[in-house]
């Protein structure tokens, strides 16, 4: 009879435990359309809202503070206002924060500090350049070697030297091996889950293309 009992605990942990999960992959898949979806600065903010809200409610989930991070910060590019990108810079590091917390040693999160620095040096290149450019270039090689097969830091790398002028090292010639080594790792990168990142291709593809 005891075992019976302890038998029946323990299933209903596991049905709950499914449902929680099952809850959580509905919630997310729901909100990463939002990304895609998203026209307008006001609906990339809202997805970020709708990202912290779901790692609020988890409270043990890394993932839904790094998408509301990485939409804060791509919603400061789309408004294209450097006067206010530190502003956003300081929200997507708080929400960064909260997913390192949670999942320590990772690529991904080591990826969107190098997008988050480049966010502030971009509020004045000229004046801020040698602070922030470290910053960005260590978070890279540091996304390198916590996960070899990740295809972003290298899309990243060719991306800002792309934006570099020639004459300090930049410019297509040189951001191209970095972007066709970036495409090779896209062939072959298998996220963990469906809802691990997976951004950067098409934009590595877009660079390629105009760099011909």
């Amino acid at each position: 009879m005891k075992n019976i009992i302890v038998a029946a605990i323990l299933m209903a942990f596991t049905v709950t435990g499914f449902a929680q999960n099952e809850k959580y992959t509905k919630a997310m898949t729901s909100a990463l359309t939002l990304i895609d979806s998203a026209k307008t600065v006001d609906d990339m903010l809202a997805a970020s809202a709708t990202f912290e809200r779901i790692g609020d409610a988890e409270k043990t989930q890394w993932l839904p503070y790094y998408y509301a991070s990485y939409t804060q910060t791509i919603a400061a590019f789309m408004k294209n206002k450097a006067d206010q990108y530190d502003s956003y810079g300081d929200k997507a590091t708080s929400l960064l924060t909260k997913a390192e917390a949670l999942e320590k040693n990772n690529s991904e999160v080591s990826c969107l500090k190098s997008l988050i620095a480049t966010l502030h040096m971009l509020v004045d290149p000229a004046q801020r350049w040698m602070q922030y450019s470290k910053d960005i270039d260590a978070a890279l090689e540091l996304s390198k070697k916590q996960d070899p097969t990740n295809p972003r830091p290298y899309y990243l790398q060719g991306q800002n030297l792309r934006s570099t002028p020639e004459q300090f090292g930049g410019g297509c010639a040189n951001a191209k091996p970095l972007l066709q080594e970036a495409m090779k790792r896209y062939e072959a990168f298998k996220p963990a889950s469906p809802l691990y990142p997976s951004w950067g291709r098409k934009q590595t593809e877009e660079i390629l293309a105009a760099c011909k």
